[in-house]
Parts: structure tokens; C-alpha cells; sequence
């Protein structure tokens, strides 16, 4: 057997003091100050959006969504918390309102690349049940499926904005309520990834679940498979620790470079077997020790969190846990990616300590998505591009009558911190595409500009500050959607249509799931893209399960209420 090299024990009302293993009082004294001074920091203010006093308004402590994921919080009464009407000075009927202050045509948010939901809500369907609209976030659904977008030349990001006519067309009209609409796409693309070896060489702590939870097939047995496919992807100048938890955390491997000692390495992996309860803080808390313990300095420092996520013991709040490690994040760089395992997995916490732990999230459910996760996505996105990154939409009076983000209800950021590089954002890497689409109601015989789309990040190591924008005018939204040329669109508003579905949703000309199921088909065809076929499965799944439902008969949505 292996030596286990450290351990935090288990809590019992509080955290524990004692620490089994063999440790020098110097090292022991290094990991005390980290603590303290995380507490400290955390006292005086800083401006992540974990810490209280961060002056974000929305990006800080993250909205939940409702049934409906709709809009931003209107600015007046007339629309209340269902949306935007971009009407200047109109109640909801159309009445004047003279003392009414003026509607926001901003939306602000942080961008995202997490795609845990959608790979969720799979697993859930193929297990016989529908995913609860909690768990349903439509901005992963639309990230897990790619766009094509032209990439820029060099650092930074291209910015892409374009969309159709959603009734127009053919096909179009299916839904209701699509009469005048259109689906706006904002579409921000970083640089392909460099090939493996040209990337930097990255130093990855791996925090691996094996509380009792994960005893169930299908969930530890599959982390032992992905960890021992990564190994052989890695380089040998890449390093790689392990800490496993369940009611306590448990250093199985100090950082170790990949050069002769991958059979070390699975021999450690394999020996990983389930047990008790599940003790995340204790994980996490001991992982980022060990990160900053092997921290490589010009190397990409990672902490890989896979479990359920079903935290029951010692603190399962995602700030408080976060808090423990915050010199770490910050002083350090450390980035925290999460990898969702299980039937039951913890999806809203998983996110939550990812979002705040300037990360990101997926869900693997079986060897093949595994392998997608570490051998096609992990060894070449492991290198930050941008850092707290944001995007502003500014939506132009004249021609736009009312208009609703699809998702990124726990990413919204505050207007006026678009520009405030304090307000944490999104991290994003080589490779990533993000796609945000809008509903939007063109006003009656409207031309020229329909919105301009920002985007604002900070240069990883120089931390300055830099912004790219793009801009869509009505001609380049009044093509038709369903049988248009533009077959990623399409597939993008099929992803969006059905995450509204599962939240019981109420996007305005929305097919029924029948008939989004059959058009999924139809551009897995076209694209000849195995994902979209999956995509199609899974609504037919969903439509089953509802008897056949998605029925396009409800009342179009009325002004100023648009979700």
C-alpha cells in the first residue's frame, strides 16, 4: 500500500486539530498562516465574489431561477420580475405611464463554459425521470453543442452577433407567440487550443469523493477510469497529485511529476475504495494545501474536484468553504474545475463552488464522456485565457421593443460593474466558445442597429484589462430560423427551446417537444454531428415521460411580460 502523507480528521461539531501522517512543525506552521491569512483577508473585504463586501449587486451572491428562467429584473412596475419591455414610458397594456422611469436596454452578465446540466439532465432522462427545473440551466444546454464561430487571431476573443426570425420560414409559425420575434445570438470565441505540446505544463491536484455515495455503480469506478486515461494523456512534464475525502481528507499522492511514475500514479488510483460520509470542505480544503505545496511556478495550477457532490458533513456551504482557501485563489491563481459523477449528483452545489472558485463544471455519466472530458477537453484547456471575464449587451431603443435572456440567471452582473475589474466574472480557456441568445421583439417597420455586444476580460498574467465588441443590425436577424441556412443556429435554439421545456418554461414561439425532437434529428443529419443525435434522444426521452406533451397551443405571452 501507499503511504497516505496527510489527513484532516473528521469534525465533530466544529473542525478537528489534530492531522494524521508525518509533518514538519515548519509545514505545519506554512498551512496555519495560509489559513489565517485567508480569514483575514476574507475580514478586510476583498472584492471576490465570495466575500460580502464585494459592491456586485447580482454576480455576488447568484440568483436562483425560477420556473420560467426569465429575464433580468424590469425596471419598472409594468414588468415586474417577469422581464424587459424596451417600451419607453408604457404599462403593460400599451397605456402611457408619464412619470415612468426610463427601461434599462442593458444586460450584463459573466460569461460561462459549464456544461454539467446538460450532461445531468441526459443521465436523468436515460434513467427513467425528468430532471427538475432547479437543475435545468439553458445556457450549458446551448455551451454543450458547438457554433462554429471564427476565432480571433491571438489573444483575446471574437465577437459574433447574429439570429433569424423565429416565425418565418420554413417551418416557422409552429410555435406560438413568434409572430414578431427573433433569436438574437451572441457568440464569443477564444483561440483553438495549442497542441499538447505547446501548451505550459500543468500541475493538477486531483480531490476525489469516495464517501459511501459513490459506491454505487457507475460513479468511484468511473473516476478510477478517468483518472487512469488522463495519466496516459498527460505529459511527462506535467505533475499531478491526489487527495481523497469521504468523513475526513486524506493525501494519497504529493504532487509528483508524470515522467516515470505513471504506473505509481494508477496503482494509487486503483487502490481508492468508498467510505464514509462526505466531507467536500475537508476535500477541498486539503487539496488546495497540497496545490500550494507542489504550486509550479509558469505551470497551470488546477484543483479537479469529481464527486456527487452530496456534501452532509463539515461545512456544506460553497462560501464558507471557499473562505478557507481564499489566499490561496487569489495569491496563487488556483482555479477549481468540478467533475460531476452519479445518479444523484449535487448539481446547484457543484456550481456554486465552481462559479466562486473561478472555475467551471461538467458531468461525465459514462466511459465515453469520460473520455471526452480527459482525453479531448481537459489536457488542452488547461491553460487560462481570460480571466473575470464579462459580457454587455446594449439593445438599441429605436429598433428593439422588448427583449429576454435565455439562462445565465446565476451569472448576472449588476450594469455598472461591467467595468469594474473587482466584480468577478467567468474564467475561459483556449478552445471555448460561449453562446448567449435573446428573445427579442423588433419594434413595428424597425431598421438599423439591434444591439451591440461587449465582451471584457483581464490578460491572465498582466491582469490589464481588454474589451472586444460586435455589433447586429436588423438585417442580420431577419433571415428564418427553423430551415435556414445557418444549421448551428438552429441547433442552438433546439438546446435553448428544450432546457425551457424541462423549467416549464415560457419562450415565445416554443415547438413542442415532438416537434423539437424531430428537428433535432433532422440536423444531426444535416451536421452529421453525433451530439445533436443525442440531443434528439433525449427530447423524444423527455417527451415520453410527459405522455407526449409540448403541445403548441399556449396564449402568446403579453407586452412587457416576456418572462
Amino acid at each position: 500500500m501507499h503511504q497516505i502523507s496527510r489527513r484532516h480528521e473528521k469534525r465533530a461539531g466544529g473542525r478537528a486539530g489534530g492531522r494524521a501522517g508525518n509533518r514538519t512543525g515548519g509545514r505545519a506552521g506554512a498551512v496555519a498562516l495560509l489559513l489565517a491569512s485567508a480569514v483575514l483577508l476574507t475580514a478586510c473585504g476583498g472584492g471576490d465574489s465570495g466575500t460580502e463586501s464585494t459592491r456586485d449587486l447580482s454576480s455576488g451572491t447568484r440568483k436562483g431561477q425560477g420556473p420560467t428562467g426569465g429575464g433580468q429584473s424590469a425596471p419598472d412596475a409594468a414588468a415586474s420580475e417577469r422581464g424587459r419591455s424596451a417600451a419607453p414610458g408604457e404599462e403593460a397594456g400599451g397605456t402611457a405611464k408619464p412619470d415612468a422611469e426610463a427601461p434599462d436596454y442593458l444586460s450584463t452578465f459573466a460569461l460561462d463554459v459549464d456544461t454539467a446540466s446538460y450532461g445531468y439532465a441526459r443521465r436523468t432522462l436515460g434513467d427513467g425521470r425528468l430532471p427538475t427545473p432547479e437543475e435545468v440551466r439553458p445556457e450549458e444546454f446551448v455551451n454543450s453543442f458547438r457554433q462554429g464561430y471564427e476565432r480571433p487571431k491571438g489573444n483575446g476573443f471574437s465577437v459574433n452577433v447574429d439570429g433569424a426570425r423565429i416565425g418565418a420560414g420554413k417551418g416557422g409559425g409552429s410555435g406560438t407567440g413568434a409572430s414578431d420575434w427573433s433569436l438574437l445570438r451572441v457568440g464569443l470565441a477564444t483561440e483553438a487550443a495549442p497542441s499538447t505540446a505547446e501548451r505550459p505544463p500543468a500541475a493538477l491536484t486531483f480531490v476525489v469523493d469516495i464517501s459511501g455515495s459513490m459506491a454505487e455503480t457507475g460513479r468511484l469506478d468511473l473516476v478510477r477510469k478517468s483518472l487512469a486515461i488522463l495519466t496516459d494523456e498527460l505529459r511527462d512534464d506535467d505533475s499531478l497529485s491526489l487527495v481523497t475525502f469521504s468523513d475526513e481528507a486524506e493525501t494519497r499522492l504529493p504532487m509528483t511529476r508524470l515522467k516515470g511514475n505513471r504506473n505509481r500514479i494508477k496503482d494509487v488510483v486503483e487502490e481508492m475504495r468508498p467510505a464514509q460520509s462526505t466531507n467536500v470542505e475537508a476535500g477541498i480544503t486539503l487539496g488546495y494545501e497540497e496545490s500550494v505545496e507542489g504550486h509550479r511556478k509558469g505551470a497551470t495550477n488546477r484543483v479537479v474536484l469529481l464527486s456527487d457532490a452530496l456534501a452532509n458533513t463539515g461545512d456544506t456551504d460553497a462560501d464558507g468553504i471557499l473562505e478557507k482557501i481564499e489566499s490561496a485563489r487569489r495569491e496563487y491563481g488556483i482555479t477549481l474545475f468540478g467533475v460531476g459523477v452519479g445518479s444523484d449528483y449535487g448539481d446547484a452545489f457543484m456550481e456554486q463552488l465552481t462559479n466562486k472558485g473561478d472555475g467551471n463544471t461538467t458531468y461525465v455519466g459514462d466511459e465515453e464522456q469520460a473520455r471526452k472530458v480527459f482525453v479531448g477537453q481537459l489536457p488542452a484547456h488547461l491553460e487560462i485565457r481570460a480571466r473575470d471575464a464579462k459580457a454587455q449587451v446594449a439593445f438599441d431603443r429605436k429598433t428593439v421593443k422588448q427583449f429576454r435572456l435565455i439562462g445565465y440567471e446565476n451569472r448576472k452582473v449588476a450594469d455598472e460593474d461591467f467595468r469594474d475589474d473587482s466584480v468577478d466574472g467567468g474564467e475561459v480557456g483556449p478552445g471555448h466558445t460561449v453562446t448567449a441568445l435573446y428573445a427579442v421583439r423588433l419594434r413595428e417597420g424597425a431598421s438599423g442597429t439591434v444591439a451591440k455586444a461587449t465582451v471584457r476580460w483581464l490578460d491572465p498574467r498582466t491582469r490589464e484589462a481588454r474589451e472586444e465588441s460586435g455589433t447586429a443590425t436588423t438585417g442580420a436577424i431577419d433571415g428564418s430560423l427553423w430551415g435556414g441556412e445557418d444549421d448551428r443556429l438552429q441547433v442552438a435554439a433546439v438546446a435553448a427551446y428544450f432546457a425551457d421545456h424541462l423549467r416549464g418554461g415560457d419562450l415565445p414561439g416554443a415547438p413542442g417537444l415532438g416537434t423539437l425532437a424531430t428537428r433535432a434529428g433532422e440536423l444531426a443529419k444535416a451536421t452529421e454531428d453525433s451530439s445533436v443525435a443525442k440531443l434528439a434522444k433525449a427530447i423524444g426521452q423527455a417527451d415520453r415521460l410527459r405522455g407526449g406533451a409540448g403541445t403548441d397551443d399556449r396564449p402568446e405571452p403579453s407586452e412587457g411580460e416576456i418572462g
